[in-house]
C-alpha cells in the first residue's frame, strides 16, 4: 500500500487535502468519487511537503468526546455526529482533523482508523475505540475513556498546583541574585573605587563577580540557552532520554515519587483498556506506549513477551524489578480473584494519593529551604558590600 494527498471538494463545495493509503492512485481516485466527492488531484505523498499534526488540547478534546458521547446516545448516527461537531469546533486545526475523520468513515474505514491517520490523539483513545467496535459497545467505551480522563487530569493539575509556589520562589531567588550582582554591586563597587581603601577578601570577591558579570554576563547568557538547547535535543534522542529517565528516578526524594506516579498511571490506562473488552497483551503494549518513563515502559514491554508465554501478569512484572512490591501483591490478588481490571483501578488509586502525600510533604520541606538560601544569599552580599563601610565608620570614631 502507498500513501497519496488526495485534493477533493464535498458536497458543500469545501476543498480539502488528504492523505490516505491506496494501492494506486486510480483506485482512490474512484473510491471517493463513488462516494459523492469531486477530485482534483491524487499524488503520491513524498511530492508534498512534509507536515506535523498538531496534537489537539486536552479540554478540548475531553469537550468534543463527552458531545460526541451524547449525540450517540441520542440516536445520532456517528458519521453525522462527527459532522456536526467539525462544525461547531472554534479550533480550526481540530475542525479539520475532524472532517477527515468524517471523510475517511464515509469511505469506508473505521473509526479508530480514522482517528488514528490523524496522528495527534493519544495511542489509547484509537485503542479504546477500536475496542468499543469489536464489542459493538462503543458509547460504553467512551465513557470509560472520559472517566480515566477526568481523574488523569484532575490528578496532574493537583500535582502541577503543588509546584507552583516552589518554582515561583526559585524565580524569584534567582531574579534577585541577578539583580543584586548586576546593578547593586556594581555602583558600590564605583564607590570604593572612589574612597580607595582597602577592602575586605569577602568584598573583593564579590565586586569581582559583578564587574565580571556586568563585561560577561550576556555572553554567559548565549552560552547557557545555547547549551540548554543542545541538551533539550539530545534529551530527545533515545540515549539521551533514558539516562535523563536513569537519573530522574534515581533522584533522593522525587524519584520515587516520579515512579509511583508512572506506576499509577500505567494501572489506570490498563485497567481502562481491560474494562473495555481489549486482550491483556494488546492491553499492555498500549499501556507501555502510555508511560513517560522510558525504564517502566521498557519494564512492560519486556513483560509482554512472558505473559505471551503464559506466566502471569504478577510474575511477569515481578521479574523486571522495576516495579514497587506492593503493586505486585495487588495485581497478583487481582488475577487470582478473577478482577484484575479492578484491583489494577485500585493500585492507581493507591499510588495517587501515595504520589499526593508525599509530594505535599516534599513541598513542605523545600519551600521553606529555598527561603533560608534566599536570606543566607542576600545577608551575605549585604555583609560584603557595607562591611567597608562599617570599618570606615569604626575607623573615624577612633581617631
Amino acid at each position: 500500500m502507498n500513501e497519496f494527498v488526495i485534493k477533493l471538494a464535498d458536497e458543500r463545495g469545501r476543498v480539502q487535502e488528504q492523505v490516505h493509503a491506496a494501492a494506486t492512485a486510480e483506485e482512490l481516485r474512484q473510491k471517493f468519487t463513488q462516494a459523492g466527492y469531486y477530485v482534483y488531484s491524487v499524488k503520491p505523498r513524498s511530492i508534498r511537503a512534509g507536515s506535523k499534526r498538531k496534537r489537539a488540547k486536552l479540554d478540548t478534546f475531553l469537550i468534543f468526546n463527552q458531545q460526541f458521547l451524547t449525540l450517540i446516545r441520542a440516536g445520532l448516527p456517528i458519521l453525522s455526529s462527527i459532522d456536526l461537531l467539525a462544525r461547531r469546533q472554534k479550533n480550526a486545526t481540530f475542525s479539520a482533523q475532524l472532517e477527515d475523520v468524517a471523510t475517511r468513515v464515509k469511505t469506508g474505514e473505521s473509526l479508530s482508523v480514522a482517528f488514528e491517520a490523524q496522528g495527534g490523539f493519544p495511542l489509547i483513545y484509537t485503542t479504546t475505540l477500536q475496542a468499543g467496535e469489536r464489542s459493538g459497545n462503543l458509547g460504553e467505551v467512551l465513557e470509560r475513556y472520559l472517566s480515566f480522563q477526568r481523574v488523569a487530569l484532575t490528578f496532574r493539575k493537583k500535582l502541577t498546583a503543588s509546584l507552583v509556589y516552589p518554582a515561583l520562589l526559585v524565580v524569584m531567588v534567582t531574579l534577585l541574585f541577578i539583580f543584586l550582582i548586576s546593578f547593586v554591586v556594581p555602583r558600590f563597587a564605583l564607590l570604593y573605587d572612589q574612597i580607595g581603601t582597602k577592602l575586605p577578601a569577602l568584598t573583593l570577591f564579590l565586586l569581582s563577580v559583578g564587574k565580571n558579570a556586568q563585561h560577561y554576563g550576556i555572553y554567559a547568557l548565549i552560552v547557557a540557552v545555547v547549551a540548554g538547547f543542545l541538551l533539550y535535543r539530545w534529551a530527545r534522542t533515545d540515549a539521551g532520554a533514558d539516562l535523563v529517565d536513569k537519573i530522574r528516578i534515581s533522584l533522593p526524594v522525587f524519584g520515587n515519587i516520579w515512579l509511583k506516579y508512572q506506576v499509577a498511571l500505567f494501572s489506570r490506562t490498563l485497567s481502562t483498556l481491560l474494562t473495555g473488552g481489549l486482550p491483556l497483551v494488546p492491553s499492555l503494549e498500549t499501556a507501555a506506549r502510555s508511560i513517560a518513563s522510558r525504564q517502566i515502559s521498557k519494564a512492560v514491554f519486556n513483560s509482554v513477551e512472558t505473559v505471551r508465554e503464559g506466566t502471569s501478569l504478577a510474575r511477569s512484572l515481578e521479574k523486571t524489578k522495576v516495579f514497587p512490591e506492593l503493586s505486585i501483591e495487588m495485581i497478583e490478588v487481582g488475577e487470582s480473584t478473577g478482577a484484575l481490571a479492578q484491583m489494577l483501578n485500585s493500585v492507581a488509586e493507591f499510588f495517587e494519593e501515595d504520589v499526593q502525600t508525599a509530594l505535599t510533604a516534599a513541598m513542605s520541606l523545600i519551600e521553606p529551604a529555598i527561603l533560608i538560601v534566599m536570606g543566607i544569599v542576600v545577608v551575605t552580599i549585604l555583609i560584603a558590600l557595607y562591611m567597608p563601610i562599617f570599618s570606615l565608620s569604626t575607623a573615624g570614631g577612633m581617631q
